[in-house]
């Protein structure tokens, strides 16, 4: 069995000196774990500076527009962490004045808090026995236990549960959870875990039958849709170009992109021409560099920069210097790192 005591020992001689083990605000470590969803933690840090020295509280996180966050968030992905992130931080600012529920059941119930989230927040803060479960922590329980349900699943979290409960140190929630979410991160690793040193090698079902590569078990992902994007980048005689917000849900939501052609195969140069004539009189069009494959979760982006040189633009423009302003998707702002306006 894995031994609380020794979980937490081993943590207190190896864990991370990361800054929101240094606090108990529950501002900071909503705002951590709601940036580390779906983000390595190297990744992350320099995110979770720029918003606590941005936004040292909740309130000015709320105060904020959500361009500004948008903004601040890009090149982090998954968009909607930030929307709600904002969300939530008007709720709390504004309807529960400043005061973070304190209960897993209150966090539970704020938009974009799930239940790893509400039981690191319930149990750092508060002191909760709510045991988290997340990748790592999946990954060394099934390890150990020999567990092969798909952690993917309803079942596996209800099942994974039940054996935390019983492991949590109930006096020291806050440490056991740390503790097994870095031991999971640095000790029990997807790849090449350094078994012979673990402290629990004697007892792991996965080390002894030899399927340390083959837990956890995780259901296959969806199939991968394709999408192909022409992006229509405007440039007219008097300095200015084109963007648009994309209002729809989906990806990158709120955020604003070039002038948008979207079919579901390449589209050839001369078919090209020929759509942005119908559109708009221009003096040159050319492809910038090669098409870029942009992949996400469960769609791959097969995305193209055209370069429109017209007289002028037609409907709303921005001068070419402002739009470094904007809150981008990383591939836009890819695009704007090696394209001179």
């Amino acid at each position: 069995m894995i031994a609380s005591k020794t979980l937490i020992n081993w943590y207190s001689d190896n864990k991370r000196d990361l800054p929101w083990r240094n606090t108990k605000n529950p501002y900071y470590i909503w705002l951590s774990e709601i940036i580390l969803q779906q983000t390595q933690v190297n990744q992350g840090l320099p995110y979770y500076y720029k918003f606590v020295n941005t936004y040292p509280t909740i309130e000015m996180l709320a105060n904020a527009s959500e361009t500004d966050v948008l903004k601040l968030w890009q090149g982090l992905g998954y968009y909607s962490r930030a929307r709600n992130l904002h969300y939530t931080a008007q709720y709390i600012a504004r309807e529960l004045h400043g005061v973070f529920p304190k209960s897993y059941k209150e966090l539970i119930k704020l938009k974009g808090v799930g239940d790893y989230t509400a039981s690191a927040i319930a149990s750092i803060c508060f002191n909760e026995t709510a045991p988290v479960l997340d990748g790592n922590v999946y990954r060394v329980i099934s390890r150990y236990y020999g567990l092969d349900t798909p952690i993917n699943t309803g079942k596996a979290q209800k099942e994974f549960k039940e054996i935390l409960f019983e492991l949590i140190d109930k006096s020291n929630p806050a440490e056991f959870n740390q503790a097994i979410m870095e031991f999971g991160a640095r000790q029990c690793k997807p790849q090449s875990p350094d078994c012979p040193v673990c402290p629990f090698n004697k007892g792991c079902y996965a080390l002894a039958k030899n399927k340390v590569q083959e837990l956890p078990v995780k259901l296959k992902p969806v199939k991968i849709k394709k999408r192909f994007f022409n992006y229509l980048v405007y440039v007219s005689e008097d300095g200015k170009t084109q963007l648009e917000k994309r209002t729809e849900k989906g990806i990158w939501q709120n955020l604003y992109q070039f002038p948008l052609i979207e079919t579901q195969k390449r589209l050839s140069e001369h078919v090209l021409k020929e759509m942005v004539g119908e559109l708009t009189p221009f003096k040159d069009l050319a492809l910038f560099k090669d098409e870029v494959l942009h992949k996400l979760s469960h769609q791959h982006l097969y995305v193209k920069f055209w370069i429109v040189k017209v007289q002028k633009i037609k409907g709303k423009s921005i001068n070419t210097s402002e739009v470094a302003n904007f809150p981008v998707p990383i591939l836009i702002g890819n695009f704007l790192d090696s394209f001179n306006f």
